[in-house]
C-alpha cells in the first residue's frame, strides 16, 4: 500500500478543540481585518455626521492606492518566502532578505519555520491525504481550517536545514511575535501620536491605517482561499489572472506545481507577463541591482536568444 493511502486526511486526523486552536491565526485571518473595516467605517461615519470632521474627495483614491500598495508589499514578502526560501529558486543578499522579511511581517505570515514545513508537505502530498490544505477533502478546511487547528507534531518540526544558518531568518523567526507587534501596533500608535501632536488630520491617518489592514486581509485571503482552494480546481483564465494581481503571480498554480524551482511564473518577455507576475519581476530587479543571484527559470519562461 502506498504511503499516501496509509495517511488519514488531515481534515479528519487533526482534532478540532481549544487545545490545538491557534488564536494567532484567528486574529490574523478574521479579527485584525475586522478592526480595519471598523476603523474605515468609523472614519467615514464621523465625516458624514460630525461637522468638525472633513472628508475630501481625494481621500478615495488615496484609500484605493494604499490598499493596492499594501497588497503589493505583502506579495513581495510572500514571493521571497515562497520562491526563494521555500523552493530555493535563487539566492538573496542581506539587504534583499531584510526587505522580504519586513514584508513577510507586514503580511502576518507567522513562523517561517512552520510556513515552509507546511508548504513542503503540500508539495509532497498535493491534493492527497497528508496535504495540509487539500480542497478535495474540505474547501473550508483548505481555506482556514488548517491554520486554525494545528497538530503539535507539525509545530515541533525543526527549521529546514537549508535555512538553519540564515541569521536574518533565525533571529526574526525567534522574535516573530514581538516584531509583528511592533509593526502592526507600536508603529501605528507612534504615527498617530506624531500626527496628533503636530495637529495633523487624524481622519486621513485612520483611513490610511485601515486601508493597510484591509489590503493585508485581501492579500491574505486571496492566497489561502484563492490559491489553496480555487487554485486547485479548473477555473476560468480571467479569474486566474485576477487572482494573480492579488497574489503577485502566485496564482499560476498549475505551472508552479510543474516547475516549483522557478523564480518566474510567466515568461520573462512581455510587459503584461511582468505585470501579472510582479513577484518574479521584483526578483529580476533585485538581480539587476546585484542583490540577488543564481536564479532558476523554467525553460519555457527563459529568454530565448536568437541564433547568429
Amino acid at each position: 500500500m502506498s504511503e499516501q493511502r496509509q495517511i488519514l486526511p488531515r481534515s479528519l486526523a487533526i482534532p478540532k478543540s481549544f487545545k490545538n486552536f491557534d488564536f494567532g491565526s484567528l486574529f490574523s485571518a478574521f479579527l485584525y481585518p475586522a478592526l480595519g473595516i471598523i476603523g474605515m467605517t468609523a472614519a467615514i461615519i464621523s465625516g458624514l455626521l460630525m461637522e468638525s470632521v472633513q472628508l475630501h474627495w481625494y481621500y478615495a483614491p488615496i484609500v484605493v492606492g494604499v490598499i493596492a500598495l499594501t497588497v503589493f508589499i505583502c506579495n513581495i514578502g510572500i514571493g521571497g518566502l515562497h520562491r526563494v526560501w521555500q523552493h530555493k529558486a535563487g539566492e538573496l543578499k542581506a539587504p534583499a532578505q531584510l526587505i522580504v522579511m519586513i514584508n513577510v511581517l507586514i503580511a502576518m505570515q507567522g513562523s517561517i519555520k512552520d510556513w515552509i514545513n507546511y508548504h513542503s508537505q503540500h508539495h509532497r502530498f498535493a491534493d492527497q491525504p497528508g496535504d495540509p490544505h487539500n480542497p478535495f477533502e474540505s474547501k473550508r478546511w483548505a481555506w482556514v481550517g488548517w491554520i486554525l487547528f494545528r497538530d503539535e507534531k507539525d509545530l515541533k518540526r525543526p527549521m529546514p536545514l537549508w535555512l538553519k544558518n540564515n541569521v536574518i531568518i533565525r533571529v526574526c523567526d525567534k522574535n516573530y511575535n514581538l516584531l509583528a507587534a511592533v509593526v502592526h501596533f507600536l508603529l501605528p500608535a507612534i504615527i498617530y501620536g506624531i500626527v496628533w501632536m503636530a495637529g495633523g488630520d487624524l481622519i486621513i491617518t485612520l483611513l490610511i491605517h485601515a486601508s493597510v489592514v484591509i489590503g493585508r486581509a485581501i492579500q491574505f485571503h486571496a492566497t489561502v482561499l484563492g490559491i489553496n482552494v480555487f487554485g486547485h480546481f479548473e477555473m476560468p483564465k480571467w479569474f486566474t489572472y485576477f487572482l494573480a494581481l492579488l497574489t503577485g503571480g502566485e496564482a499560476f498554480h498549475d505551472h508552479h506545481h510543474d516547475q516549483p524551482v522557478s523564480i518566474l511564473h510567466l515568461p520573462r518577455r512581455g510587459f503584461w507577463n511582468r505585470i501579472f507576475d510582479y513577484n518574479g519581476t521584483f526578483f529580476l530587479v533585485m538581480e539587476k541591482l546585484r542583490l540577488a543571484r543564481n536564479f532558476t527559470i523554467a525553460p519555457q519562461f527563459a529568454t530565448v536568444k536568437a541564433k547568429a
